[in-house]
């Protein structure tokens, strides 16, 4: 891969206007600094933490009272409190602005459109909080929704965080044993869920589902319409109404906001729970509120006028990613289904229509519209998409080529990479930098982000443990049920102690980006070398006769060896020929070390609902261990291919 020219680059208009640099200049005039560029910027903000986020506060212009202190314990992890002494209300924050400019775009695939203004959410805010009060929801109340990423979904989330009890949600696709796995847990009093939703242009209802689903959870259930049956629905089950029961007889008036400390909670969010129950992570409302703005405004420039679009399901970090662009006066642009419903189109169809100026999506989605042969420069006016983000995956070096050829020539693409654990991101785009395929810009800032050796020392240029060396906002305040902390320790801190270790296997880059690799966990070790996945799939998945592949280390030998599952094309087939080309790409695009033993051929590979395929269930499966939560996948099916694979000649 040719790398030593950048495959596109902000000119310096664009450098200088930028909401980053804007900072910068007002940074430097209130601290009597000098920080010209963003790698001044950066070292700055994790040097002087106190300066920053007190600077962060003020430039976003989040509403509260500040309080003295900006950083209490500095050194601890985890331990160290953000603006100890403030007060202030998330939902206040996303719901400052006012008036009759749209908030809230919606779409169903084809099926379904809906929008709603300023002055109308806060009046369904209004009703929604009345209605939680008088079932005695308050400080501390979990509510949970099995919900579609639709306008009432955040108008419900919003009225739950304006009274300061906890929100909770995952999308209605989730089978009966993981919507329990994951809300008995925590035992909300209220739980929202949908009547059916549309998925590929079919219509499923959820009636059954949700008979086995409200009796385990033992609350009051509020039926939402989309099909437009909610009130048959709820008929049929105890204790449950329909929205226009649970709100209509309630006025709508000024909405109250309780004053909260920075970290009271906010949202439970869980863990993929593939290897186990999910584990539930319990996040602030002050470590949201400032990352989200951070990121949000600093580095990819949103501000009142955006049109703020992210592909994601209520059962995904980036639903609460999204939902935060109300703090900045977005417009924020809502999609549920499939994003290739009724064709390859329907998304980049919303954002032409729409103006989209954030295109937020995953790196599967990409990959999948190139392997499609989709070209959409040519066919769509995405004229006003100003920033294009991918993750839940590495983004392939052939995708970024794909995205400035057949998407948008001048756009700013970032890969960004962080996770549920912390909401939001370690690395990301910078968008003062130039962008290289392959690799994600820069650090966030704020975020301490090193890769450390097995040693616990620093290293550039090398794979290593990505870590952060010291603290954010966005740590989770704990884990739901873990009462001595020691499960939120063993996650992030028993590796190197005082650091926290994400689990993601990394590279810095000689033009301070960096690449990364896989997960850790799944990293493997041939031989002794490390290695990471993705590596394998960067090569593998350039080969028009690949769709899709998923890469294991299977204990053989006294050693590890490498197996290869590759699902083909329609009307390919693996013979000799086809192994033999997927060795040589895979030798000459990575090493002759990443080449596996073996190559099988399957039929589907095993995804979890927020996209992420399963290498860790995969190869336990051919281990010939049980994988203990089959209910997190998308497609648990898929891991029955793999069950007769444990002996593997």
């Amino acid at each position: 891969m040719d790398n030593s020219s950048p495959i596109w680059s902000p000119n310096e208009t664009q450098i200088f206007d930028s909401k980053m640099m804007q900072f910068a200049r007002w940074a430097s005039n209130k601290w009597d600094r000098s920080l010209t560029n963003s790698d001044e910027l950066h070292a700055w903000s994790i040097d002087q933490l106190e300066e920053f986020w007190d600077s962060v506060w003020d430039f976003c212009g989040v509403v509260g009272e500040k309080g003295e202190r900006i950083v209490a314990n500095p050194g601890k992890m985890p331990g160290t409190q953000f603006f100890p002494d403030a007060r202030f209300n998330f939902a206040e924050n996303l719901l400052k602005k006012s008036g009759s400019e749209t908030a809230m775009i919606f779409r169903g695939e084809d099926k379904e459109r809906a929008s709603i203004n300023w002055d109308e959410l806060h009046a369904l805010v209004s009703k929604f909080q009345q209605a939680l009060i008088s079932e005695g929801v308050g400080k501390g109340d979990r509510v949970a929704a099995m919900m579609p990423n639709m306008i009432e979904t955040i108008a419900a989330m919003l009225a739950v965080s304006s009274i300061g009890a906890i929100w909770s949600s995952c999308s209605p696709d989730f089978g009966t044993k993981g919507v329990l796995d994951r809300f008995g847990q925590i035992e909300p009093k209220v739980f929202f869920a949908c009547d059916g939703y549309w998925y590929n242009g079919k219509r499923i209802e959820i009636a059954e589902k949700l008979s086995e689903i409200v009796p385990g959870l033992k609350t009051k259930t509020v039926i939402i319409p989309y099909l437009g049956i909610a009130s048959n629905v709820a008929d049929k089950l105890p204790n449950t109404v329909s929205l226009d029961t649970f709100i209509g007889s309630f006025e709508a008036k000024p909405i109250s906001f309780v004053p909260l400390p920075f970290d009271y909670p906010l949202y439970i969010v869980f863990s993929s729970g593939t290897t186990g129950i999910p584990k539930c992570i319990v996040h602030s409302q002050g470590g949201i509120l400032m990352m989200h703005l951070k990121e949000h405004q600093l580095h990819y420039g949103l501000s009142e006028g955006d049109r703020f679009f992210y592909f994601s399901t209520c059962g995904w970090m980036m639903w609460n990613w999204l939902a935060s662009g109300l703090a900045s006066g977005v417009t924020l642009m809502l999609y549920d289904g499939s994003p290739f419903a009724p064709d390859g189109n329907v998304l980049f169809d919303y954002a032409a229509e729409e103006k989209f100026t954030f295109f937020g999506t995953s790196a599967k989605f990409i990959d999948a519209v190139r392997n499609a042969g989709l070209n959409p420069a040519k066919t769509h006016d995405l004229s006003a998409v100003r920033v294009i983000t991918s993750t839940g995956s590495p983004l392939a070096p052939e995708n970024y080529d794909f995205v400035y050829s057949h998407i948008s020539p001048d756009v700013h693409l970032a890969s960004i990479s962080g996770g549920t654990d912390i909401a939001a991101c370690f690395v990301g785009g910078d968008p003062t930098k130039p962008v290289y395929k392959g690799e994600i810009q820069a650090s966030g800032l704020g975020m301490a982000t090193e890769v450390w050796n097995d040693e616990g020392e620093p290293v550039q240029l090398e794979k290593g443990e990505l870590v952060c060396v010291k603290p954010f906002p966005s740590m989770p305040i704990s884990f739901w049920n873990d009462p001595d902390g020691s499960k939120y320790h063993d996650a992030y801190f028993a590796r190197f102690d005082n650091i926290w270790c994400h689990g993601d296997f990394a590279e810095w880059t000689e033009h301070g980006g960096m690449i990364i690799h896989g997960r850790s966990d799944a990293t493997l070790n041939p031989g002794g070398v490390r290695i990471g996945t993705a590596e394998i799939y960067n090569q593998v998945e350039q080969l028009t006769e690949v769709d899709e592949a998923l890469c294991i280390g299977q204990s053989w030998d006294h050693d590890v060896r490498v197996i290869l599952f590759v699902k083909l094309a329609s009307g390919v087939t693996l013979d000799e020929a086809l192994i033999k080309t997927i060795k040589q790409k895979i030798r000459t695009g990575a090493s002759p070390r990443h080449v596996p033993a073996k190559i099988i051929a399957v039929a589907d590979i095993p995804r979890t609902k927020s996209g992420k395929i399963t290498e860790l269930a995969v190869r336990d499966i051919v281990h010939g261990r049980q994988v203990k939560n089959q209910e997190a996948l998308a497609n648990p099916e898929a891991l029955a291919l793999f069950e007769n694979l444990a002996e593997l000649a």
